[in-house]
């Protein structure tokens, strides 16, 4: 018999609320002063493909374990950072655009319909038409980035879990960089070629992070900084420049909000603004062509993670999901969102639409997705429609997916073992009960109340 569902609301759940977006910083150093606790670089560059900013781990890992009465850091000593006026600068009045494909209306109207394939997973047909562009522009920039983002987007939807596109992607990076740099170097107010070789670089960086490459990420990184600086000449020109000054503008703020003691080492660069940076991002998702869906996924986990506005998310979500209906990485955040507002219906249909194309085996559709949406209908059969037998069905597949590419740390797994003890208790199976509990004891943060319940429960029953 169906029920009333247990309102949720997903910021008392950490996991969720740092969901998969952070932005990386890192600055213009020798790559020797970025080897200390190269796991917190991992984190900086695990969020912004296109750039890759200001701090790395060295300085990171310093102000974690400076004492806390240091307020203090000895900035003097940091070389080699140069302060630039990212925002104070919108076009060179002296660039010729002549020739630059990402300002051509024309190849932007031929490509609409491959731009639309990449982002609904139809990957042939999209990579078809770069195909066919990079035959008529052999030596320019444009169908190698694009195939490399194609590229992008098989990986993404694992949460980087596959490996067996790497080769390609850095390939289709390099190739996008070589000819970059040939654009620059005949002409230096060439700020398409600028455009690209900091998306390439920002995106390689990215990946190299993933892969714990750490070299090659550092160096990435500071070259998409430094091309960064360049290509913001151009603001004005186009959206798609924009795109860079806005998360700019964003993170600058987030750096020392979220790390204060970094506070002194960021007077070396220009101050941010976070509403400024916001509006930017809205204005590149409802104006960009290339960079324009790019900039909604953005803007969209922005307001969920960090600002705390899902109401404001949620049509941006919304929008993604529906105009592309195949994309499972779109439409298992927004499930999410939809199960954080308690619009149980519509995360019902998304879920079970996610978990039909994953067993239908299209593209796009992996074990992430479906841990999402099986949790989420594990929890509705629960709380909703109290049928246990169907909601413990979905936990155990949550579970599987979970366990399948070894995302076991925390959220929906820990959450599936929980409830399924819980039920196990109800039904008197105390031999389950435990197995399920000892899941969550040995997994989750020891401050955590499924910690401290999980402890409690085989405390209590340690001869279960």
């Amino acid at each position: 018999m169906a029920g009333e569902v247990k309102p949720v609301k997903l910021k008392s759940l950490p996991y969720f609320r740092r969901a998969e977006t952070r932005l990386p910083w890192v600055a213009s150093l020798p790559f020797s002063a970025f080897m200390p606790c190269m796991s917190v670089l991992h984190w900086f560059l695990r969020g912004w493909f296109v750039l890759s900013f200001l701090l790395g781990s060295g300085l990171l890992a310093q102000a974690q374990k400076t004492p806390a009465d240091t307020t203090r850091l000895r900035v003097g000593e940091v070389r080699g950072m140069r302060t630039f006026a990212i925002d104070t600068v919108t076009v060179m009045p002296t660039a010729d655009t002549k020739g630059w494909l990402l300002l051509d209306k024309d190849i932007q109207l031929e490509l609409d319909g491959a731009v639309q394939n990449l982002y609904n997973f139809k990957y042939d047909k999209a990579e078809k038409q770069f195909r066919s562009l990079r035959r008529r522009y052999p030596k320019h920039p444009m169908p190698y980035f694009l195939l490399g983002l194609s590229t992008w987007w098989k990986i993404m939807p694992t949460n980087f879990d596959s490996k067996q596109y790497d080769k390609t992607f850095f390939a289709y990076m390099d190739t996008a960089n070589t000819y970059s740099e040939r654009l620059v170097k005949s002409d230096p107010h060439n700020y398409e070629g600028y455009f690209f070789l900091s998306a390439a670089n920002g995106f390689s960086a990215r990946l190299n992070s993933e892969r714990h490459n750490w070299r090659k990420a550092t160096v990435d990184s500071k070259q998409a900084l430094n091309y960064l600086q360049k290509s913001s000449e151009a603001n004005g020109l186009s959206p798609e420049f924009l795109f860079g000054e806005a998360l700019f503008n964003y993170y600058a703020v987030w750096i020392p909000d979220n790390y204060p003691l970094l506070k002194p080492v960021l007077l070396f660069f220009p101050k941010g603004n976070k509403q400024l940076g916001l509006s930017q991002l809205r204005t590149v998702a409802n104006t960009g062509f290339y960079t324009g869906v790019e900039a909604k996924v953005f803007l969209m986990k922005l307001l969920h993670n960090d600002e705390h506005q899902t109401a404001a998310a949620m049509p941006i979500a919304r929008g993604l999901a529906l105009k592309y209906p195949d994309n499972g990485y779109f439409a298992r955040f927004y499930a999410l969102l939809c199960f954080d507002q308690a619009d149980f219906a519509e995360c019902e249909r998304v879920s079970k639409d996610i978990l039909d194309k994953l067993n239908a085996g299209m593209p796009g559709y992996e074990a992430s997705s479906g841990r999402y949406a099986s949790y989420f209908l594990g929890y509705l059969m629960q709380y909703k429609y109290r049928d246990l037998t169907k909601a413990k069905d979905y936990y155990q597949r949550c579970i599987v997916f979970a366990e399948s590419n070894g995302e076991t740390d925390g959220g929906f797994y820990l959450f599936a073992n929980a409830n399924l003890a819980r039920m196990a208790e109800r039904d008197r199976d105390m031999a389950a009960a435990k197995r399920y509990y000892e899941v969550v004891a040995n997994k989750a943060d020891h401050k955590s109340d499924q910690y401290k319940e999980a402890k409690a429960w085989l405390k209590k029953n340690s001869k279960a």
